[in-house]
């Protein structure tokens, strides 16, 4: 039987062989899918169901369309499928028009298209390599991005052309920027027309941006990779938006309105956040620098000229949330706001959601209904629809972490339960489960969820399935994450429950705990956080650790280490440093050690503009304490990381070797932040061993 930490590198994190990408059809018959064959095969295929019979068909199959050819992947799509944190090959993205009878997608390198009605699959002669391929809402043709420019194509395979092109050397069209991509939920460049006579498209210009460059140690002979990244307090890329003619008509620039009453320029809104193109008219969402303001524009497709359709402002942060703005058939605008310490839905600019209820993300919108996720208890998150007509539904019900979309009165539910492995995804009202083939792990979490002390801090302990009442006390092993945009506790069999169950199995008690700045409890509790990333979230760890100590006798406290990744690198190894008394070793993966390394959006959004806040940042930054080292620390990082570079952890290592202060660095070749990798575990656990013995 395979052992946890080669199941997750074999199966990519249980990930290969589960149905993603949902796409329901307009009359609601037929649901369009990815999926590999099994729970270890890596490449992902396009399939379709059938909803009236239940049955699968396979529409496109990588392995067939190559001839048996290894599939190249051209660099601009590693760093997309980097940015979405996809662990798949194959086709693994795809788009459809509106009546879902022309589906593209790119495979190494090349534009393919598939007809459901008949099968057929093409691949179009087109300028290579292809990026994010999109039929018009009609059908009649095809846009997509190659060589920094943004092309469309017939659907024939006739006329491509270029409708947007690099006036730079540092310009490109269609794509999102680092910072999009990786901080704020935009993952595309481009929007069609409902007509397919015109293209919404976003301009990025990275001149200004600093360049940086990563080598490989491992390969002398291979030149370091350069790529602009805005680190905290830099220059950000310029991003513009532009309305393309795709007949070859003059483009027309999209001018920010900032409104009246915005106090400042409209270029101070340098973040473009959001964007669309409805029966309405396209429209864009823009956020200042300081992130704290957001502006909602109508665009007039004729002139580029916008108009604010709303607005939100916070003293902290406008939290940007997935899906939104949106508008439904009728034009009424979908936003959201925080109201009440709640964020709610509006609809209108009226709130339809109840305080107490957390709006997650906008899913899907169909005619007036409106489909999104949200959390009343912030271990579980909903699916929830809001129809004017009928009101507020909640569409899941079992307790767990649930998502999902909504077409032609056919609804996709994809739920993960605490009582179940892996998602299931069910199409509703036919109430047929799409096949899963992932892979089920050797061992069956042992998760208590807890709440813990005054601030009710949401926690899960792991104990060894072969730990009785009355055994001799554990060590303990912190395993959080503990920052925005990301929770852990949650009722769900999710993959790091099966990490932290396995060390549990190795003779640890286990506990995570969410404390305050974790997404799901409201803007105060995410906010705590502002100007003090540090701070707050130690001193939840600390607590979560010691109530669920004086509940629990298996809990040691005289043997406690953490671990962590990114977010909950940093976390571990601040621990070690501020807090030998309660941590007694760390493992610090991939940590952002000094805060002026990371990026503008993300990095700004909590603790300010450097030159405004210095101190946030000194605060915050591990390699500025690095002399209060006196435990145990191993440090791993991947050194193809372009998100938390592998600066980061050389700096730390060199500030603790100028200390004085021993501490162990793992270095992993060629792995990027998305680190799946069979023996990483089993090292860690070794180092854990050797710590907490001494």
């Amino acid at each position: 039987m395979s052992s946890l930490p080669h199941l997750l590198a074999r199966t990519r994190r249980f990930t290969l062989g589960a149905p993603g990408s949902v796409t329901v059809s307009p009359d609601g018959r037929t649901v369009f899918f990815l999926r590999s064959m099994a729970g270890d095969d890596p490449v992902s295929r396009l399939w379709a169901l059938d909803v009236p019979t239940g049955a699968e068909r396979l529409l496109a199959d990588p392995a067939a369309l190559l001839a048996g050819a290894a599939e190249e992947v051209p660099a601009e799509e590693r760093t997309r499928r980097e940015r979405a944190r996809e662990l798949a090959s194959g086709i693994v993205a795809y788009a459809a028009d509106r009546a879902c009878s022309l589906l593209a997608f790119a495979l190494s390198g090349g534009l393919w298209t598939v007809r459901p009605a008949d099968g057929t699959v093409r691949r179009l002669p087109t300028a290579e390599p292809v990026l994010d391929p999109r039929p018009d809402p009609t059908g009649r043709r095809i846009a997509y991005v190659s060589g920094g420019a943004l092309r469309v194509v017939e659907a024939d395979g006739t006329d491509d052309r270029v409708v947007a092109a690099p006036d730079g050397p540092e310009v490109g069209f269609g794509l999102p920027e680092h910072v999009a991509a990786e901080s704020m939920h935009r993952d595309r460049g481009y929007w069609w027309a409902p007509d397919g006579r015109s293209i919404l498209v976003a301009r990025v210009d990275t001149a200004r941006v600093r360049r940086w460059y990563i080598a490989d140690p491992s390969d002398p002979a291979r030149p370091p990779v350069s790529f602009p990244y805005p680190a905290a307090g830099t220059a950000n890329a310029e991003v513009s938006l532009w309305l393309a003619d795709v007949a070859g008509g003059p483009m027309i620039a999209v001018a920010w309105d900032a409104g009246e009453d915005a106090g400042e320029d409209a270029g101070e809104y340098e973040y473009l956040t959001a964007a669309g193109w409805d029966d309405h008219g396209p429209y864009a969402a823009v956020q200042s620098r300081d992130q704290r303001r957001l502006l909602v524009l109508g665009i007039d497709p004729a002139t580029g000229a916008t108009g604010v359709l709303a607005e939100q402002r916070d003293d902290a942060w406008v939290e940007l949330v997935p899906g939104l703005p949106a508008r439904t058939a009728s034009g009424a605008l979908l936003t959201c706001a925080d109201q009440d310490d709640t964020r709610r839905l509006l609809y209108a600019g009226r709130p339809v959601t109840p305080p107490g209820l957390q709006v997650g993300a906008v899913v899907a919108v169909d005619g007036e209904s409106v489909l999104f996720t949200a959390s009343g208890e912030p271990t579980e998150i909903h699916l929830w629809a809001y129809d004017p007509a009928s009101g507020l539904a909640r569409l899941s019900e079992e307790p767990g972490v649930h998502t999902g979309t909504r077409r032609g009165g056919t609804a996709v539910l994809v739920s993960r339960t605490p009582h179940r492995h892996g998602s299931r995804t069910t199409v509703l009202p036919a109430g047929r489960e799409i096949t899963s083939y992932a892979e089920r792990p050797a061992l069956e979490p042992r998760m208590e969820l807890l709440r813990l002390g005054p601030r009710e801090l949401r926690a899960a302990l792991y104990l060894p399935s072969w730990h009785s009442p009355g055994d001799a006390p554990l060590p303990v092993l912190m395993d959080p994450y503990g920052g925005p945009a990301m929770r852990k506790v949650t009722a769900e069999r999710s993959w790091h429950a099966y990490v932290s169950q396995w060390f549990a199995e190795q003779g640890y008690a286990v506990l995570v705990v969410d404390g305050r700045g974790t997404p799901g409890r409201g803007p105060a509790w995410e906010r705590a956080i502002h100007l003090d990333i540090a701070g707050p979230v130690l001193e939840d760890q600390v607590a979560g650790l010691r109530e669920a100590a004086a509940g629990n006798p298996a809990l040691d406290l005289g043997r406690v280490a953490i671990r962590g990744w990114s977010f909950g690198g940093f976390l571990a190894a601040l621990a070690v440093l501020r807090r030998p008394d309660v941590f007694h070793a760390a493992i610090a993966g991939a940590p952002v050690t000094d805060q002026r390394l990371y990026d503008t959006h993300w990095r700004e959004r909590h603790l300010g503009h450097p030159d405004q806040h210095p101190e946030a940042y000194d605060r915050c930054s591990p390699i500025l304490e690095a002399a209060a080292l006196t435990r145990p620390l191993l440090l791993i990082h991947g050194l193809a990381d372009d998100n938390v570079v592998a600066a980061h952890t050389l700096r730390f290592s060199a500030a603790l070797l100028e200390a004085g202060r021993p501490h162990e660095v793992l270095p992993l070749p060629r792995a990027t932040h998305a680190v799946v990798q069979e023996n990483l575990l089993l090292h860690q656990l070794g180092f854990l061993r050797r710590a907490l013995e001494r």
